[in-house]
């Protein structure tokens, strides 16, 4: 199955989700979570599959994809990380970067 992207401003949608009471906190509050999720979201669009192919590659279902994808919504461990990261043909990188 090949992948079709929807086109989807992020920055522009940000913009206008900030306009929205409470939404810059509970965003700000969970930017590790969205960061993740948006690294998903871009492997799979590089490798150009779906959530089926990727559920089937990972010996799952397409909503336990979906839910993995969804920011905040699932905290996947590194397994599961792991194992999706080989279904779009990528390694998984963990760090800790010191803050300033």
């Amino acid at each position: 199955m090949k992948h079709q992207p929807v086109k989807h401003d992020h920055k522009a949608f940000i913009e206008r989700a900030r306009k929205r009471k409470g939404f810059s906190e509970n965003y700000d509050n969970l930017e590790i979570e969205y960061q993740v999720a948006d690294q998903l979201l871009k492997a799979r669009a590089r490798a150009g599959l779906t959530q089926d192919a990727v559920a089937e590659l990972m010996g799952t279902t397409k909503s336990a994809i979906s839910r993995l994808e969804a920011a905040g919504k699932h905290a996947p461990s590194l397994s599961t990380l792991k194992r999706y990261a080989h279904a779009v043909g990528c390694k998984l990188e963990v760090r800790l970067v010191p803050e300033k």
